[in-house]
């Protein structure tokens, strides 16, 4: 199974620049499954049921969200409604919507996907990822199982790259919005990168325009940031799993322009 794993889709501008390229990267490189964090997919930040069916419609199987998941009220009763589009799993389950776990089912075999958020810089009152991953793969039939873990800190990422290896056939990183060249396969045959990277404006600080970040970095003081318009990037890995034995066999990185 070839699954394709896109890094942070970065507002409309985004959407649009991964429907123009999707198409034709699942056709020339022969994907089964696609897996993307639309956590920004809405302009102004976080997700809405508009921008969410937006990238479904685009060719998106799995969206997978993190530290803005809630950002927009208009996506509650979606998140509830809609299982294929899943938050960090170690969000408080009682207060929070939706779930952070899906599983694709392909007749032959199944896809299992799920979606942790870290505690590193991120103070959202998360239950431990480490001790959460742990629960929910006891429950696991899937052979094939993808983690998304939306983390700050590399160090945060490698830990569970390396402490989920040879039990899940890949992890990736998102949030960053800043593409890693550490994508490989780990002794144990998990499929690993730090960070996917982000789809959006190429010429910006993580979708941003350059000079609302400078000012905000120089002065210190509130700035209304604006996404930058112009050429767009397109950030993924593509992991080959073997159907068999779960392993990722490969790890390929891209950048479309």
């Amino acid at each position: 199974m070839r699954i394709l794993c896109i890094g942070d889709v970065v507002g409309k501008i985004g959407c649009e620049f991964l429907r123009s390229k999707l198409p034709s990267l699942k056709r020339v490189k022969g994907i089964d499954a696609v897996i993307c964090n639309g956590e920004n997919s809405a302009d102004g930040n976080g997700i809405t049921p508009v921008s969410a069916g937006y990238l479904f419609d685009s060719g998106v199987d799995v969206i997978t969200l993190g530290n803005h998941s809630f950002r927009r009220r208009e996506i509650y009763d979606y998140l509830d409604n809609k299982p294929y589009i899943i938050r960090p799993a170690n969000f408080p389950e009682a207060t929070t919507p939706g779930s952070g776990v899906c599983t694709l089912d392909f007749g032959r075999l199944q896809l299992t996907v799920i979606n942790l958020i870290g505690t590193m810089f991120m103070d959202y009152g998360t239950e431990n990822p480490f001790i959460k991953i742990d629960s929910i793969l006891k429950d696991i039939d899937s052979r094939i199982v993808i983690v998304d873990f939306h983390a700050e800190t590399t160090s945060e990422k490698l830990a569970m790259g390396y402490y989920l290896d040879g039990r899940v056939s890949a992890v990736f990183g998102t949030h960053t919005h800043v593409q890693t060249s550490d994508e490989r396969v780990l002794e144990n045959g998990t499929g690993y990168i730090t960070d996917l990277g982000m789809t959006g404006p190429l010429n910006s600080v993580l979708g941003v325009n350059p000079e609302n970040s400078i000012m905000k970095f120089k002065t210190g003081m509130p700035v209304r940031f604006d996404l930058k318009k112009g050429d767009c990037k397109l950030e993924c890995v593509i992991f080959e799993v073997d159907d068999k034995s779960g392993n990722t066999i490969s790890a390929e990185r891209l950048r479309i322009v």
